[in-house]
């Protein structure tokens, strides 16, 4: 039987290839792509290559290469109708039945997409014309230059009720396409049918191929009520399962292995604009299930950009509760927040792609969006209230489909509630994996009891519990000496990097807080360090400056001096960013494992001395012995040495 363009197409939208291939090929990650050996030749070194965004495979052994369709044919010896019906099952779909009704559907949908690029070539000249003017200055006042205007399509709705109607009914289109179109209003009590689009800036939307389906309208005029209006729900046009820009957006996506969401059709412009060509929006409604599956199969890790404002938070908030139930190895969200009383379009025209990248550099991963949504509802003041949030956090992982990943976020929960109240990971729960990063300002300290910097507790927090081997030379370099002074070269180490990073130190900030320096000048510092952060664009300059202005500039010499052991040339202020989060990340861990070791050899001599026991004088010795290895030995830090998609800094 003849299977329909539109139905083939929804198949491979719905399996990504990988999905289908590695029931007959064992894959693994080859950078944005996948790579195996052939499954038609016998091979030692894979050749045999699936990119998802693509929607195909590559066979180099063999010099085949193909879609889902192909690759069931060939390896399954199945015919291309059985193929279909195999993978159209698969994918949850009915096998469409050879109809005159169902030919008659498919010849209206090509029929409808003809009239929705007449009426886009419309609006598109009206925008060009005397009328125009006031969209044309709209535009121009929004930073959008007429090169941008022609690349996305913009156009331009005259106010006439039947402009449109009959600029198509002159091409031929009958009213009842129009209708089935979304492009007329019509109902029992409407004589005539009206466009619906009138004095409005018009932003045509399309499907992954291109074709326009629909369309987003931007008012003129202020006293309307509808200021953004999208065409109703029609054959080409299912809101939920579409984004705005997907079409130019899938190959910038594959090529730099991201993609970022906003919220409007001006903030895809504008950061376009600027260099930002993997964007994308919804239909100006919540994040979908099915939206979030078209961004997976552009990039493993999309970011949501959100308003900084509470509105901002309960938007991403709502996108945590649609994404928890999908997400999986390979498939997770995270949440860029911008300055409060910005949004993408404000920042691409002030910052420009800089202040862009700042923010997105500065995104945070699901769990701490998670996280922050809980600890800000409220008091944690008396034992019922933390009881609460802590069934909330575990009540709210439930829906995590995945076992293993369900079973990583409460792990990381647990790890995070023990340092919230000030409990040893692992009491009341197991310990976790993950870093409760966060940074000031955000709900992730609102609601805390009282006890740090910020109302963040004094607890260590995150990597606990897994080991991995400490790097040769970092392990070898004094810096993490058990020896005393007055700034030891571990702590200096740490602020350093917090000062010549500042990025880092605003991710991090909950783990300086809380870190249990013993230098109180060094936590002064610090302070003055974590207390400039709310400045999105601020660098290791404007921080040294502050350091400066407060009079501390002679004990930032002094923490050069002392860090001035360590071999570690990452924590220099023109290093990788990524680097220098390597070597803080283990110093940090270091650094609590022994504060917590000084704290069990006090508690081991307190009990060897009032209970002289075989029993706790072997537990001292084993502290004592611990502490005396920590310059050499491996590190013990939870969850820690997770890939990160290069090979060790060799520190």
């Amino acid at each position: 039987m003849r299977f329909t363009p539109s139905f083939l197409d929804e198949i491979k939208a719905r399996l990504p290839v990988s999905e289908v291939v590695r029931r007959r090929v064992k894959l693994v990650k080859a950078g944005r792509e996948w790579k195996g050996l052939s499954p038609f030749n016998a091979e030692k070194s894979p050749s045999f290559f699936v990119n998802d965004q693509k929607m195909a495979w590559f066979d180099f052994s063999s010099g085949q290469n193909g879609n889902i369709f192909d690759f069931v044919m060939r390896t399954e010896g199945l015919s291309f109708p059985e193929a279909v019906e195999r993978l159209a099952g698969e994918a949850g779909l009915q096998m469409p039945v050879a109809s005159y009704e169902s030919e008659e559907r498919e010849r209206q949908r090509a029929s409808l997409q003809d009239v929705m690029e007449l009426a886009a070539a419309f609006f598109e000249a009206q925008l060009q014309v005397k009328e125009g003017a006031r969209a044309r200055g709209y535009l121009a006042d929004r930073g959008v230059a007429p090169a941008v205007q022609r690349q996305f399509r913009l156009g331009y709705s005259p106010a006439e009720r039947y402009a449109l109607r009959d600029h198509l009914a002159s091409k031929g289109v009958l009213a009842e396409q129009m209708i089935e179109a979304g492009l007329l209003v019509h109902g029992e009590d409407i004589a005539v049918p009206y466009d619906r689009f009138r004095d409005r800036v018009m932003f045509p939307i399309c499907d992954r191929s291109g074709h326009v389906i629909a369309f987003g309208g931007r008012a003129m005029d202020k006293e309307v009520a509808a200021k953004y209006l999208n065409s109703p729900e029609t054959p080409l046009f299912h809101k939920s399962h579409v984004l705005y820009n997907h079409h130019n957006a899938r190959k910038p996506a594959h090529d730099r292995g991201s993609v970022i969401a906003v919220e409007g059709y001006v903030d895809v412009i504008s950061m376009t604009a600027v260099g930002f060509a993997n964007v994308v929006a919804p239909m100006g409604t919540a994040l979908t299930p099915e939206q979030c599956q078209l961004l997976w199969r552009m990039a493993e890790e999309p970011v949501l950009c959100f308003d900084g404002d509470r509105a901002g938070r309960k938007a991403a908030y709502r996108a945590i509760e649609t994404a928890l139930p999908l997400i999986g190895a390979g498939k997770s969200l995270r949440f860029a927040f911008l300055p409060d009383g910005q949004d993408p379009d404000d920042l691409a025209r002030s910052g420009g792609a800089e202040a862009i990248e700042a923010v997105l550099g500065a995104s945070r991963p699901l769990v701490d969006v998670l996280w922050g949504r809980e600890t800000e509802a409220g008091q944690l003041d008396t034992p019922e209230r933390r009881a609460a949030l802590e069934r909330r956090l575990l009540e709210s992982i439930k829906v995590i489909s995945d076992e293993t990943l369900r079973r990583h976020y409460r792990q990381e929960i647990e790890t995070r509630l023990s340092g919230l109240f000030g409990r040893p990971a692992g009491e009341g729960g197991r310990a976790g994996y993950g870093r409760a990063g966060g940074r000031p300002g955000f709900g992730g300290n609102a609601g805390r009891p009282p006890g740090g910097r910020f109302g963040a507790p004094a607890a260590p927090r995150g990597y606990l519990d897994q080991a991995l081997p400490l790097s040769q030379s970092l392990a070898r370099s004094p810096l993490f000496a058990a020896g005393r002074t007055v700034i030891s070269p571990r702590e200096a180490l740490i602020a350093l990097i917090a000062v010549n990073h500042p990025g880092l130190a605003a991710r991090y900030a909950e783990d300086l807080v809380g870190a249990d320096f013993a230098s109180r000048e060094l936590v002064g510092l610090l302070d003055c360090v974590l207390g400039r952060l709310s400045d999105p664009y601020i660098d290791a300059p404007a921080v040294r400056a502050a350091i400066s202005n407060v009079g501390l500039a002679d004990l930032l010499s002094r923490v050069e001096r002392a860090a001035g052991q360590s071999t570690a040339w990452c924590v220099l202020p023109d290093a990788e960013e990524r680097d220098a989060e390597e070597v803080l990340k283990q110093a940090l861990a270091l650094h609590r494992r022994a504060r917590a070791l000084h704290k069990e050899l006090r508690s081991a001599e307190l009990a060897l001395g009032s209970d002289t026991t075989d029993e706790n004088l072997n537990r001292l010795r084993e502290i004592q012995a611990e502490l005396s290895g920590i310059d050499g030995r491996e590190a013990m830090i939870e969850g820690f040495g997770l890939s990160i998609g290069r090979q060790s800094t060799g520190l």
